[in-house]
């Protein structure tokens, strides 16, 4: 008889001090496809289903698929919305079983009202169902709350390696590859989690986190190693099991995964605070790529970055290049979308009176004023994330005091150079750009920089994680505490 594998996936980044509520509508609005429905093109959490039907052709299996929902990052999900969308996942499993492995992706720091560990919700309640012997693979982006629930609930866990994280597909046949394996007794995962009592940022483009990430990648396979995932932690989450963990997977060898994982952590530790520099004050930021002669200096925002719920309408930036004079300069994304449906309705050389950006919060910022052109438009536009396209709505880009902005009607993050070039832009061609992001940008816009910045602006997703006030966190933790003792979790 041929085994029976179910896949589905819901996904948020919850940012709980993020002014934008979720509600289902949210999910709607990005992503939200029922059994069958769901695109033959990989999306970043979805990667286990899109895999695994590419794979039931070939492979000997039978996939039942299941509901797939995903929402840019902003504040808690609604209670009854998440319990709407959780119990519909869960009764399409009742209806599979039985059932030999479920494939569930997750980015795993989603928070709903009443839930502060949603994936561990689900996957308790999965586990219930399913019983103890079916085999539970679970994908997550390393921005995950690597809690014990969910790690003593499923079988195997699997981490995207890279920030930006630009093999979320790779690691969904990583994840796939092994819940069949185990589910045919080749393998039998064990797991050792570690947590080093810390929350760092951990950007793999730059060292000393690229040197780490090869390094962690090619222990896998050795000594009965099958999978070693970096939980970074995502600080803009007040949860009790926010901070970074490690966990390794061995094929039935506790005391080596223990070790390994352990070690790891350690370095972690060791490393802390020189992962990657905090952000600059924006004028120090500023006059460091001012003084660049030649090519392009960036500088990140990435406290209004929406990537981890932040509004992306902060104005600060925008305020600064004005009274500062500096030109051949843009700043992207904003998202506005009512100025985006004037700029449609005046048309491309049109010049407008248009008040820009500081609608969504208090944290936004003072609105722009002023005169604006309409350089370009882009009707429906989109930029590539890795594998995926990620929608960015009617587009436009404006000219005010010579600060090119972009407007855009979707919340995101820059991502992908379409973000320009569907507008029939550049991004090489500017002095300065100032990007809305904390890393991602990298994946896209590195090949243009001569510099990159990080900047401190305004927003909810500051760098550091002292300027939150938290109430939950477990303490202590390091850098709101002097660094504790470390410690084996499982």
């Amino acid at each position: 008889m041929a085994l029976r594998l179910f896949a589905a996936s819901i996904a948020t980044e919850t940012n709980t001090f993020s002014p934008i509520p979720t509600g289902y509508s949210s999910f709607r609005d990005n992503f939200a496809a029922r059994p069958g429905e769901h695109p033959d093109e990989p999306r970043m959490c979805t990667a286990p289903l899109y895999v695994a039907r590419r794979r039931a052709k070939t492979s000997g299996f039978t996939l039942i698929e299941g509901s797939c929902f995903w929402a840019e990052p902003s504040g808690s999900v609604v209670r009854r919305d998440y319990e709407m969308m959780r119990d519909e996942i869960l009764d399409q499993v009742k209806a599979a079983t039985p059932l030999d492995g479920v494939l569930m992706g997750f980015h795993g720091a989603m928070v709903a009202e009443g839930y502060d560990d949603v994936e561990g919700d689900m996957l308790e309640r999965i586990r219930a169902i399913v019983g103890p012997d079916c085999v539970i693979g679970c994908e997550y982006d390393p921005h995950c709350h690597l809690t014990l629930k969910r790690v003593r609930c499923q079988t195997i866990g699997v981490l995207f390696k890279e920030y930006p994280h630009v093999d979320f597909l790779e690691r969904g046949e990583e994840v796939v590859d092994l819940t069949l394996r185990a589910i045919r007794g080749e393998i039998k995962p064990v797991a050792s989690l570690y947590d080093p009592r810390l929350w760092d940022f951990y950007p793999t483009t730059v060292e000393p986190m690229r040197s780490f990430v090869d390094r962690v990648q090619a222990m896998e396979g050795e000594n009965g190693v099958l999978s070693i995932s970096i939980g970074h932690g995502f600080s803009h989450a007040d949860v009790p099991e926010m901070g970074s963990r490690v966990l390794v997977y061995t094929d039935a060898r506790k005391e080596e995964g223990d070790r390994v994982a352990k070690a790891l952590a350690d370095e972690i530790a060791e490393k802390r605070g020189q992962w990657c520099p905090l952000p600059l004050a924006f004028d120090d930021a500023l006059q460091q790529a001012l003084a660049l002669n030649t090519g392009t200096a960036i500088i990140a925002e990435p406290s209004d970055n929406a990537g981890g719920g932040a509004t992306s309408d902060n104005t600060f930036s925008l305020h600064a290049m004005r009274e500062k004079g500096v030109t051949n300069v843009a700043i992207a994304p904003m998202w506005d979308p009512m100025s985006v449906q004037f700029c449609f309705a005046a048309g491309v050389g049109a010049r407008i009176p248009l008040r820009i950006g500081g609608k969504a919060s208090e944290g936004s910022g003072a609105p722009v004023d002023g005169m604006a052109e309409v350089i370009a438009l882009a009707p429906d536009s989109w930029q590539h994330f890795g594998a995926a396209k990620v929608p960015l709505g009617d587009t436009a880009c404006v000219r005010i005091d010579g600060v090119d902005v972009i407007l855009i009607s979707e919340r995101t993050q820059a991502l992908g150079e379409e973000l320009f070039t569907h507008l029939g832009l550049d991004p090489g061609a500017y002095r300065l750009l100032l990007l809305k992001s904390a890393q991602h940008f990298a994946g896209g816009f590195g090949k243009y920089a001569k510099l990159i910045l990080r900047g401190e602006t305004g927003g909810c997703c500051p760098q550091d994680p002292n300027r939150h006030h938290y109430t939950k966190v477990e303490r202590p933790l390091w850098p709101l505490d002097p660094l504790p003792q470390g410690r084996l979790l499982i």
